[in-house]
C-alpha cells in the first residue's frame, strides 16, 4: 500500500521536479552545442516530462507510465482549457520524437529541429510553472 504524501512532501516534490525540468533544458542546450541532436531531443522531452509530473503531483493526479502522464496531462489540463492546446502539441511532438530518437534505427535529428523545439519546451515549462503557482 502506497503512503499518502503530506502537503509538505508535495511542495518539495513539485519544487524538485520544476528545478529538474529547468536543469534538463540546459542539458539539451549543451547537447545542441556539441551537435548531439538526438540526445538534445531526449533531454527536451524529459524537461517537459518533469514539468508535467510536477503539475500532476501538485494536483494529486497519479500516472505510472510516460503514456499515462501524457494522457492525464491532456485530460486534466488541455481538454478543459487550463492550458492551450499548443502545449499539448509541443509535448506530443517531443514525446514522439524522443521515442523515435531513442529506439528507431538510422534516425538522426538536425540542428534546425532542435533549435525550433528549445523555445517551445521553455515556453511549455514556463506555462506549467505559472499554472502551478496559481
Amino acid at each position: 500500500m502506497k503512503e499518502e504524501l503530506t502537503e509538505e512532501m508535495i511542495v518539495a516534490l513539485v519544487s524538485y521536479r520544476l528545478e529538474r525540468a529547468k536543469e534538463t533544458v540546459q542539458e539539451a542546450m549543451d547537447m545542441l552545442e556539441k551537435d548531439h541532436y538526438n540526445t538534445a531531443i531526449n533531454r527536451l522531452y524529459y524537461a517537459c516530462y518533469y514539468a508535467v509530473s510536477a503539475l500532476l503531483a501538485k494536483n494529486n493526479i497519479q500516472a505510472h507510465t510516460h503514456s499515462g502522464v501524457k494522457q492525464m496531462f491532456g485530460m486534466s489540463f488541455i481538454v478543459n482549457g487550463k492550458l492551450s492546446r499548443s502545449y499539448n502539441i509541443t509535448y506530443s511532438e517531443l514525446f514522439d520524437k524522443r521515442h523515435s530518437g531513442d529506439y528507431d534505427d538510422f534516425l538522426s535529428f538536425d540542428r534546425e529541429t532542435v533549435e525550433r523545439l528549445v523555445p517551445d519546451a521553455q515556453a511549455f515549462i514556463e506555462a506549467i510553472e505559472k499554472l502551478i503557482r496559481q
